[in-house]
């Protein structure tokens, strides 16, 4: 089975839509969204209508969650909260529910999903954890591979049971090592913050046991006019390219 695995969208329909094209290329059997659908990005209603059209099942962000839990927006910092209330004008009551909906994590083709850090954390950031707390949250991880969002940035950890490791993932497909246990950071469809600014996401191969990145361009100029035409904050338009 070959698992897609986007996350934080942040209202970029454009960057989506060209994503999904293409999956579509790829053969893929499921696709999964890691959250942060919304937020920074001007058509989050058009994101959230797409991933409901085409069945694709989420999780929830710490965008979502501010929907969902208001006070949690005063950890937001100033520029991200003026995105996130003009995110909300946006949003159609249906939309508001299905945020507020989403669950904290899935079990998809035997891998967990979770926005922040596992098991079930959507706002801590994997960066912040030294070796040794990673190495206890893989102890009690029952799951062989865990897929995470929210840094925006692609990267693989290793954990043989005694040591985890980083390693960059490729453009070409990576096998991992079955005798591991692996937390992927899918980067970020949206709003990537690596250097590149292709749309990102990642493939899982359950068979092959081989993880495909892929970087996808996209007309990065429509959605940056379209946040600045709309209001929103104009860092996050500069912040695309």
């Amino acid at each position: 089975m070959k698992l897609a695995v986007i996350s934080d969208i942040h209202g970029n329909i454009e960057a989506l839509n060209e994503v999904l094209g293409d999956v579509d290329r790829r053969n893929v059997d499921q696709i999964v969204s890691l959250g942060d659908n919304i937020g920074y990005g001007p058509e989050p209603e058009a994101v959230i209508e797409t991933l409901c059209d085409r069945g694709i099942p989420s999780i929830l962000g710490n965008h979502e969650l501010a929907v969902k839990e208001p006070a949690y927006l005063e950890w937001f910092n100033p520029l991200a909260r003026k995105s996130h209330i003009k995110t909300r004008e946006c949003l159609s009551p249906q939309a508001l529910d299905y945020c507020r909906g989403l669950p904290p994590t899935r079990i998809v083709q035997g891998c967990l999903c979770v926005h922040g850090c596992p098991p079930d954390s959507t706002i801590t950031y994997i960066f912040e954890l030294s070796r040794a707390q990673l190495a206890r949250i893989f102890d009690r991880m029952d799951e062989r591979i865990c897929f995470v969002g929210h840094t925006h940035r692609l990267e693989i950890i290793a954990y043989d049971g005694g040591e985890a490791k980083w390693r960059d993932p490729v453009d070409t497909a990576v096998q991992l090592d079955p005798d591991c246990q692996h937390i992927i950071n899918a980067g970020s469809v949206g709003q990537p913050r690596d250097g590149d600014n292709r749309a990102k996401y990642v493939i899982w191969d359950t068979e092959t046991y081989t993880l495909t990145v892929r970087r996808v361009p996209y007309d990065i100029k429509v959605t940056a006019d379209r946040i600045i035409e709309l209001g929103w904050p104009e860092f996050y338009a500069r912040r695309l390219w």
